[in-house]
C-alpha cells in the first residue's frame, strides 16, 4: 500500500485501528459515512503504521500539499474529528473558486481571512507566501483565502465588500456567524501585517468596518430622505422624531413594487414636522444594529401610514404574507456570501 502512488487521490485519511470497537475508530466510522469527497480507510498492518510512522488508534489525514500530512489528536467524538478532516483538508492558504466555494462557506470555520490579489498585477505569490507562512496556528479559528480580482466572476464578492480593483491588494476579515461583520486592516502593506491584523481579530481588539456610499448632495430634498453610514445616526435615531425607515435592496422585486406605495407614504408625511420618512441601500451599507421597530404588517399605504401614526404599534406584531415578486437576474447576488 503506497499513499504516494499517482493513481490516489489528493487526500486520504487513514484510521490505524486494531481494534474498531473503541470509541475513537466508531466515531471515525460514524464520519466516514457522511463526507463523500474524501476517501478513509482503516488498517491494522503493522507494516503500514511501521512505514508511515503512525500509532494503533491514531487517525492521520495524509495531502498531497502544505505539510503533507496531519495527525489527529482531539477527542473520540464525531464533531471534532469532523472539523479536522474539513479543516486540514484543505491547502493552509485556499484559492477561491467555483471548485472551493461550497468547502469555504460551508466550512466548520466561520472566520475568514479573504486576500483579494489581482495574478496579472504581480503581487499574488508574494502576499500569497507571506498568508501562507503565517497561516498554520490560526488553523483552526480563521480560514485564509485568496480571491483573484482579476477573475469577471469575483466582482459581485469585491462588490459585496466595497471593493474596487484599483485598491487590489486588499484584505477584509468576516464573520459569517455575526451578521456578516467585516474588519479592515490598518495598512495596505499586506506582507507584514497580516499575522497581526488576525491576531488583533482574534483578540477582539478590531472595530467593524462599515461599507457607505458617499452622502448625496440632496438626500434630503424630496420626501423620502436617503440615509448612508455618515448620516444614519443623526436622522434614523432622532429621539424627537418618529422615523421609518426602508432597508432595501436595489435588486429586490418586493422593493422595486414598495417604492411608489414608499414615495406616497413620503409625500402624506412631508409636512409634518415629527415624522421622517426615509430609505437606506442596505446592500451598499452596513450598520450597527440598533433598538428599532420592525415592520410586519401589509405592504400597502394605509398600513405603513397606521404604522408611523400609532408609534409602531400598528403592524408590528403578525407578520403579513408576502407575495410573490420576480426578482432582478442578479438577485442571486444576495446569497453570494
Amino acid at each position: 500500500m503506497k499513499l504516494n502512488s499517482s493513481s490516489n487521490p489528493m487526500l486520504l485519511l487513514l484510521d490505524f485501528f486494531k481494534d474498531q470497537s473503541t470509541d475513537i475508530a466508531k466515531a471515525f466510522l460514524s464520519v466516514a459515512s457522511t463526507i463523500d469527497d474524501i476517501p478513509f480507510a482503516v488498517t491494522s498492518e503493522d507494516s503500514i503504521l511501521n512505514e508511515y510512522e503512525a500509532k494503533s488508534d491514531s487517525i492521520v489525514l495524509f495531502k498531497k500539499f502544505d505539510e503533507g500530512k496531519s495527525v489527529y489528536e482531539g477527542e473520540a467524538d464525531e464533531g471534532s474529528i469532523k472539523k479536522f478532516v474539513q479543516t486540514h483538508s484543505l491547502p493552509l492558504l485556499v484559492e477561491f473558486n467555483h471548485e472551493t466555494a461550497q468547502k469555504i462557506f460551508g466550512g466548520e470555520i466561520k472566520s475568514h481571512l479573504l486576500l483579494f490579489l489581482s495574478k496579472s498585477g504581480g503581487s499574488f505569490d508574494e502576499v500569497s507566501e507571506a498568508a501562507r507562512s503565517v497561516a498554520g496556528p490560526f488553523r483552526e479559528q480563521v480560514l485564509f483565502v485568496t480571491i483573484d480580482a482579476d477573475e469577471d466572476d469575483h466582482e459581485r464578492i469585491m462588490e459585496f465588500f466595497g471593493l474596487q480593483k484599483k485598491e487590489v491588494p486588499a484584505a477584509r476579515l468576516i464573520k459569517l456567524e455575526e451578521d456578516m461583520a467585516k474588519y479592515k486592516p490598518e495598512t495596505n502593506d499586506l506582507t507584514e501585517s497580516i499575522k497581526k491584523f488576525v491576531q488583533n481579530f482574534l483578540d477582539g481588539k478590531l472595530k467593524q468596518h462599515l461599507l457607505s456610499q458617499e452622502l448625496p448632495e440632496d438626500w434630503d430634498k424630496e420626501p423620502v430622505k436617503v440615509l448612508v453610514a455618515t448620516n444614519f445616526d443623526s436622522v434614523a435615531l432622532d429621539t424627537e422624531k418618529d422615523v421609518l425607515v426602508e432597508f432595501y435592496a436595489p435588486w429586490c422585486g418586493h422593493c422595486k413594487q414598495l417604492a411608489p406605495i414608499y414615495d406616497k407614504i413620503g409625500e402624506h408625511f412631508k409636512d409634518n414636522e415629527n415624522v421622517v420618512i426615509a430609505k437606506m441601500d442596505a446592500y451598499g451599507e452596513r450598520t450597527r444594529s440598533h433598538e428599532m421597530i420592525e415592520y410586519n404588517g401589509p405592504r400597502t399605504f394605509d398600513g405603513l401610514t397606521n404604522f408611523v401614526e400609532s408609534g409602531g404599534s400598528d403592524g408590528a406584531g403578525v407578520e403579513e404574507p408576502v407575495e410573490e415578486v420576480a426578482e432582478d437576474d442578479d438577485a442571486a447576488r444576495k446569497d453570494e456570501l
